[in-house]
């Protein structure tokens, strides 16, 4: 239902995971200011609502953090790549720029 596996290139861009990461982050963090209120009221609604939205913040991590990885994998590999490139630059070895 929920897609675990990406490539950098598919993690890129905006798919049904994404636009339900969104609105469920909305929801959290409206559940949490809410929460956060009532509870300092020591209201029980508000620790209910709130434990609710620490919840839906933690699904939504679940939901795009395969997506992050997936991406920050790939920027990683480029910027070892450009140090690597500048490395060689600063030390004369390609004088090509």
């Amino acid at each position: 239902m929920i897609k675990r596996d990406w490539s950098p290139a598919e993690a890129d861009t905006w798919t049904r995971e994404d636009w339900l990461a969104a609105a469920l982050s909305v929801i959290a963090f409206v559940l949490v200011a809410l929460g956060a209120t009532y509870a300092f009221l020591l209201r029980p609604i508000g620790f209910v609502l709130l434990g609710t939205g620490v919840a839906l913040g933690g699904l939504v991590s679940w939901i795009v953090g395969p997506k992050l990885t997936a991406v920050s994998g790939e920027y990683e590999k480029k910027q070892a790549e450009y140090v690597e490139q500048l490395e060689r630059i600063v030390r004369w070895e390609d004088h090509d720029g």
